[in-house]
């Protein structure tokens, strides 16, 4: 039987890079909606058209349409396993939506990964550069972040009433550190 994890975190603090290692050593897809968004706008599709102009802004895409394209992803065969979400849920009625898609399955861990501020900015700062993202402007970069404070953050207190154990992770440090952190909290899900 394989994970049903939830990455949560703020832009910047590395979930896609840690997220990516942990799905592969478990054996699981990483489902990024942020990724599978880039991907629509890259490749022009309706979906791809109605996000751009809002993740430029440093919005996020309506909850229908990601809801839609996350359900639509469970359906594959390679997450009837399970899988790691990164970038999804980002607000209460997303996380409630997403129960009503689990079909009565149930998130099993959420891997709350936190950072100070300034290495948050520093960070997406670098991966702007780096990768030449489009949506990474120091004013969408600081707007994202208000938003993951004030409509994300609170999942912290949501899961925890629905049974569902959070695991609050130190992103500060190495990439390796990071990781252990979390592989750490994974394992305590098996006694």
């Amino acid at each position: 039987m394989g994970r049903r994890l939830l990455f949560l975190g703020p832009q910047g603090v590395g979930k896609g890079t840690q997220a990516a290692k942990v799905a592969q050593l478990i054996g699981v897809p990483h489902v990024s909606t942020g990724d599978m968004l880039r991907q629509a706008v890259a490749e022009g599709t309706d979906l791809g058209m109605q996000a751009k102009a809002l993740m430029e802004a440093g919005d996020l895409v309506p909850d229908e349409l990601v809801v839609a394209m996350v359900k639509e992803r469970f359906a594959k065969p390679d997450a009837l396993c399970g899988y790691l979400l990164d970038g999804f849920p980002r607000n209460q009625a997303q996380a409630e939506a997403l129960d009503v898609a689990m079909n009565g399955e149930a998130i099993e861990l959420v891997i709350s990964m936190t950072a100070d501020e300034d290495e948050l900015l520093r960070r997406m700062q670098e991966r702007a550069e780096r990768e030449g993202r489009s949506d990474d402007t120091p004013e969408a970069m600081k707007r994202r972040l208000a938003l993951y404070w004030d409509e994300t953050a609170p999942l912290t207190e949501y899961y925890p009433t629905q049974q569902v154990r959070v695991a609050a992770v130190d992103g500060m440090g190495t990439i390796d550190e990071v990781f252990h952190r979390i592989v750490a909290a994974i394992a305590e899900l098996d006694p």
